[in-house]
């Protein structure tokens, strides 16, 4: 009687992890912004650019994703300014330099920075660049405005592509 109790646990266990694990599986780089609550700005932002249903297609995505703290970050007013209806291209623009399309795995940018000798530049989905660097570990991005941040939380892997959490809002050249 114990071996069966024990085997059916062990049994709904393993199916609660594969739930789980094909849950995750599924998740857009928009359903892990919206998961978060440490992304609610980001997640207004996206919705206030029209970007949701581009960011919930198939990609594959590289998103860096500003946090709530990066946002307050902004000079005072920007953000509100930026939120408005006629100011939505302005913040598509910045919301899609934030985003490198055709890179799925989560360790390219590392493997990028290493491959050209500590520096990688990518082209973003807005057309500009941005350059990331190692430091140590930790991957820096520097911004065409001349602004570096930090990847806070590295590689977390959606059904189309990665998110790697950033303490900074990356600004294209003015």
């Amino acid at each position: 009687m114990k071996n069966k109790m024990t085997l059916k646990v062990l049994v709904l266990f393993v199916a609660l992890i594969v739930t789980n694990l094909t849950y995750a599986q599924n998740k857009t780089v928009v359903d892990i912004a919206v998961g978060s609550s440490d992304h609610t700005t980001l997640v207004a932002a996206v919705k206030a650019a029209d970007l949701v249903n581009t960011l919930s297609s198939d990609g594959p995505f590289t998103v860096f994703a500003p946090t709530d703290a990066a946002f307050k970050k902004l000079p005072a007013g920007t953000l509100d300014m930026l939120l408005k209806p006629e100011n939505k291209d302005q913040l598509k623009n910045i919301l899609i330099y934030h985003v490198i399309s055709g890179m799925s795995d989560g360790n390219a940018v590392v493997k990028a920075i290493q491959d050209g000798k500590g520096k990688a530049v990518f082209t973003t989905v807005s057309g500009e660049k941005i350059t990331a660097m190692l430091d140590g570990v930790q991957i820096k991005l520097k911004d065409k405005a001349g602004n570096v941040y930090h990847v806070t939380v590295a590689n977390l892997k959606a059904s189309n592509g990665v998110v790697h959490v950033i303490d900074g809002v990356l600004m294209p050249k003015k």
